[in-house]
């Protein structure tokens, strides 16, 4: 049996102001597969059309999200929980990049625990008692003239790390479209082909060059990653450019 998938972390709105900031947290939530939104004592009623319509497909999470008049009521289940703050709180907390902070949410929701990241109002942010109640604070680098990031922001950003560290896109593709890529043997006729007409037209020369020569285009065009298609694309330009019709190599 593969290892259990891990529990995903809440997000706790403490304070939050208007209806379109917590819809448009939503809709960042969304974007990173996170899906269980809190809300500590918002300021404008709820449910609120204004989130709704900011979510903008994420209707679910503002929906389902839960109410609270405290930020201890809405993280009394979790076993974890990390506050997102730029501020220097002076309290004896350990500071996480979010890189740092999400792996030990992902330690912890591996390991079956409830987990949750917490953010302040748009106004003024978390309350010192809201933080002391959390594990650890997490700050997203900044600029230091200004580090102020709108509600919607920081959760977006946090997403998005917790999202990267189980992602398992590799850091670079190529997309080939149609095409796949090409074989070593298309790829060997093409040389073959290529340095054929060259050494017609006297391009690999003098002699005691052409090894390196040769070797020099072959690196180049392996390294352009080519497909079928490309290499037949070329192999056609070859026979346009020479007027070799009839003597393309197979």
């Amino acid at each position: 049996m593969g290892a259990a998938a891990a529990i995903l972390p809440a997000v706790i709105l403490a304070d939050p102001q208007l209806g379109e900031n917590i819809g448009a947290a939503a809709r960042a939530m969304a974007n990173f597969g996170l899906s269980d939104l809190r809300l500590v004592r918002p300021r404008d009623p709820w449910p609120n059309a204004s989130a709704d319509a900011m979510a903008a497909g994420a209707e679910t999470i503002v929906r389902a999200a839960r109410v609270f008049d405290g930020v201890e009521a809405a993280a009394a289940d979790l076993n974890f929980v990390i506050a997102a703050t730029a501020r220097d709180r002076s309290m004896a907390k350990p500071v996480l990049t979010p890189a740092e902070a999400v792996a030990r949410l992902r330690g912890h929701s591996s390991a079956g625990r409830k987990t949750g990241l917490l953010f302040g109002g748009e106004r003024s942010g978390l309350q010192n008692d809201d933080v002391a109640l959390a594990d650890c604070v997490v700050t997203i680098p900044a600029d230091p003239g200004f580090t102020s990031l709108n509600l919607a922001q920081a959760v977006l950003l946090l997403g998005y790390e917790w999202f990267k560290s189980s992602d398992a896109t590799p850091a670079r593709r190529i997309d080939h479209g149609l095409g796949v890529p090409a074989t070593k043997a298309e790829l060997f006729q093409l040389f073959e082909h290529l340095e054929d007409e060259l050494d017609k037209s006297g391009f690999l020369f003098p002699p005691d060059k052409r090894p390196s020569m040769s070797r020099n285009l072959r690196a180049m065009l392996t390294r352009a990653e080519l497909t079928d298609q490309e290499v037949r694309t070329l192999r056609g330009v070859i026979v346009a450019l020479t007027g070799a019709k009839g003597k393309r190599r197979e």
